[in-house]
């Protein structure tokens, strides 16, 4: 079985449809497989429920399907830096099923590892156990929440071989391990692609038995989200003559 496509737009074109449910590997901007979504774009699939931990940023990452108006419901964690996002889920023009973070990434583990739901505390008193099954264990009321599974996981890996074990890198070890579980189709955006017994079987993190395809970027754009940097003052001393 070949797993390794030329291109995110090869990879894609006989699995993409409509109304699918797609999860999306990432945190923020960070580990995010930039040329499958665009790639998903470019598609035209419309209708589509994307599961991730966010929705990107405006002009970027799951932002751009939200500018083309291919995304109806996001079920994800946190929403604050798109303001795409905001305007039309205010306008009701965007379904949000809004799931706390561990939630979400449990729901998505559960769903790759053939769970249908479990019970946690998370979010029991509040909106997000609004209509959820509500059960009792030792004295403490728990809520059940379902597994997912998508038709479609797109994640981002540091290094792959051509069987499609991915191994990932510091922070992009986010949702994209869970993400890549839960897909009955996965599809990996990777820097590294090597032959197939190269990698350390101790260092691989998804095993290629869930990875149906892999598409090599060598040079991701990386964008950052938030940039911060320290302002440093210099201070001129007229009786030393010297920078202080």
């Amino acid at each position: 079985m070949n797993k390794v496509y030329p291109s995110a737009a090869e990879a894609l074109q006989d699995i993409v449809a409509d109304g699918q449910t797609v999860a999306v590997g990432g945190f923020g901007l960070c580990g995010i497989p930039e040329q499958l979504i665009l790639a998903l774009r470019d598609s035209g699939a419309k209708e589509l429920t994307a599961v991730s931990n966010n929705a990107g940023v405006d002009g970027w990452g799951l932002g751009l399907l939200l500018q083309t108006r291919q995304i109806r419901k996001m079920i994800s964690s946190y929403v604050g830096e798109n303001k795409e996002f905001e305007r039309q889920y205010l306008a009701g023009e965007l379904d949000l099923e809004f799931t706390p973070q561990g939630t979400l990434a449990e729901r998505m583990r559960a769903g790759g590892a053939g769970i249908p739901g479990f019970y946690t505390r998370t979010g029991v008193g509040t909106v997000v156990a609004e209509g959820k099954e509500h059960k009792d264990f030792d004295g403490e009321t728990y809520i059940l929440e379902r597994g997912i599974k998508a038709d479609l996981a797109l994640v981002k890996a540091w290094k792959a071989d051509k069987a499609g074990n991915l191994v990932y890198r510091k922070t992009a070890q986010n949702f994209n391990p869970v993400a890549a579980t839960c897909g009955r189709v996965t599809v990996a955006e990777v820097e590294e692609l090597v032959e197939i017994g190269e990698l350390d079987p101790d260092q691989i993190d998804t095993p290629g038995i869930f990875v149906q395809r892999v598409v090599l970027n060598p040079n991701p754009e990386k964008r950052i989200e938030q940039r911060t940097v320290r302002k440093v003052e210099t201070n001129v001393s007229s009786a030393a003559g010297e920078e202080v």
